[in-house]
């Protein structure tokens, strides 16, 4: 891959990378801002907001960040699967595309439905703080992955074999 190229993918990847923390951010604070609003009806839109407009703005970043990354395992001295380092970014992102789509997203409209019920006066029916666990997971798992970007550690996956003696 000519240098030009990998930079505009490099580029693409940490902007996708940092959208994702972003978006983990926003949850967090509108997790807290729906338990610790001083109104019902500020509680209420932070939790409307958070179950109307999260998933797919997480989702589509993380999957820009994840195809960015592969285009540039293949096309750079890192590979996809020479590096464990590697290996474990691209497990971590699998990882948290799945838990999106198979977690995070079918609860949306849960939390949309209780952000109306704050809203309009009714008592607290859920357990709001279990809404920390998704931002935490991710925040944590990307910051390993970006630790790891950085660092490179642990080596090859599978070292090359030294040719051995001519017959």
């Amino acid at each position: 891959m000519k240098v030009k190229t990998r930079r505009l993918w490099l580029v693409l990847h940490i902007m996708s990378a940092s959208a994702w923390i972003g978006i983990d951010v926003l949850v967090a604070v509108l997790v807290a801002a729906g338990m610790l609003g001083d109104s019902a009806s500020r509680r209420g839109l932070a939790y409307q907001a958070l179950g109307t407009f999260v998933w797919w703005p997480m989702l589509t970043s993380g999957l820009i960040c994840l195809v960015t990354g592969v285009v540039l395992g293949l096309g750079t001295k890192w590979r996809l699967f020479r590096y464990r380092w590697v290996v474990v970014k691209i497990v971590l992102n699998v990882g948290l595309c799945t838990l999106i789509l198979l977690a995070l997203r079918p609860s949306m409209p849960v939390v949309t439905t209780y952000g109306e019920a704050v809203a309009a006066g009714m008592p607290a029916s859920i357990g709001a703080t279990s809404l920390f666990m998704p931002p935490i997971v991710s925040l944590t798992a990307l910051t390993l992955a970006t630790v790891l970007s950085v660092y490179k550690p642990w080596g090859r996956l599978v070292r090359r074999s030294s040719p051995g003696p001519g017959p």
